[in-house]
């Protein structure tokens, strides 16, 4: 019969490492934990930003920008279209890099780009209640369900109409720690 014994794991600092990991007392292996990435867009068409009202936890009922976790084998502009078509039924063209925020506490790095929908013809997907094309003044800024989603409105106003622009990092006093 073989061997199906589970690996069992010890929480240490590795050998050359300098960090407490989960570590194979069998074998060695080490466990990494690394962060998440987040993909997705601010869409627009015309002067119209579309915007998901969340279905799922965290802050389901809040409005979002489409987005969500990169899957393995995927690059991030591949995500973030495949982000918006599962929560939008939207097609979109992915422009430029808007923006790259690092949220510590939630061990995420979120990639936002800029993006225009191919198609008006949208729909609320599977992780939406609903979705709507809403114009800049019109935003539901209360309901946002996330600070980087209104950081990545605020910086796209910024450079709606430029053609070429340096990607956003965190506002300045906005670590993505503690709430922010």
């Amino acid at each position: 019969m073989p061997d199906t014994k589970e690996p069992s794991f010890e929480h240490r600092v590795p050998d050359g490492d300098n960090r407490l990991r989960q570590v194979c007392i069998d074998c060695g292996f080490i466990a990494y934990e690394n962060p998440k990435v987040v993909v997705g867009a601010v869409v627009t068409w015309g002067p119209k930003i579309l915007l998901c009202r969340r279905a799922i936890n965290p802050r389901k009922g809040f409005w979002t920008l489409p987005a969500g976790f990169m899957e393995l084998h995927e690059s991030a502009e591949v995500g973030a279209a495949r982000e918006a078509m599962e929560e939008a039924n939207a097609r979109i063209e992915i422009d430029a890099l808007l923006a790259a925020y690092t949220i510590p506490r939630l061990s995420q790095v979120q990639l936002i780009y800029r993006a225009r929908l191919v198609d008006p013809n949208i729909s609320a997907g599977i992780e939406s209640l609903e979705v709507g094309l809403f114009d800049y003044a019109d935003i539901p800024w209360e309901d946002l369900a996330f600070p980087s989603v209104r950081w990545a409105l605020t910086q796209y106003a910024e450079i709606k109409d430029r053609a070429s622009f340096p990607a956003f990092s965190n506002p300045p006093g906005e670590s993505g720690d503690h709430g922010t």
